[in-house]
């Protein structure tokens, strides 16, 4: 469409020169294009135009993400795959009120099962909500509900201030005795 406009008005600045009206040709024949492109970016959000690089072939877009301390780290097949191969991780909290267990799906961070001796259902039927018979029922209603969500692996990393001791063995015991295979990463 640009050349079009742009040979309609050369011819009228020609056809202008040819009646006699030199200031109008030289006008409409002095303006230049390179080879009848512009060079023009695409706008951004703000309605500014993007800077061109030397060549004038892509706008500079400066991107907001994360970079990591060293770039040139190498990061190893496993740690590139093992959201996807092992995608559910369990977390297990222990107060001295309430116990509470959960299993995540790492990709996408949401939670497929979660039991805790807070709920109305558990909360009725155990006389403490810490103890150690506590902790089996949050792991047994975890497995059920596992199970329900198609789960029926998952791996455990205890947390820098956990042991892997006590009732935390236990609810993670009781989620193996009731058919969950669990695997453990232990520093």
């Amino acid at each position: 469409m640009l050349k079009n406009v742009l040979s309609q008005s050369w011819r009228r600045g020609a056809h202008v020169l040819q009646e006699g009206h030199p200031a109008e040709a030289l006008y409409a024949c002095s303006s230049r294009f390179h080879s009848g492109q512009v060079f023009r970016s695409a706008r951004s959000f703000f309605g500014v135009e993007d800077f061109m690089d030397e060549d004038n072939s892509k706008p500079y877009t400066y991107k907001k993400e994360k970079r990591s301390k060293n770039p040139h780290k190498h990061i190893s097949f496993k740690q590139r795959t093992i959201a996807h191969m092992e995608p559910f991780t369990l977390d297990v909290f222990i107060s001295k009120r309430f116990v509470s267990a959960s299993l995540t799906h790492r990709s996408t961070c949401r939670q497929v099962a979660v039991a805790g001796t807070n709920s109305k259902d558990v909360k009725a039927a155990l006389t403490s909500r810490s103890d150690v018979p506590a902790c089996l029922s949050v792991g047994r209603f975890l497995a059920e509900r596992a199970k329900e969500a198609d789960v029926y692996a998952c791996t455990y990393t205890p947390r820098e201030r956990d042991r892997f001791e006590g009732k935390i063995r236990v609810v993670v015991q009781s989620l193996i005795d009731n058919g969950i295979h669990v695997k453990l990463y232990l520093d």
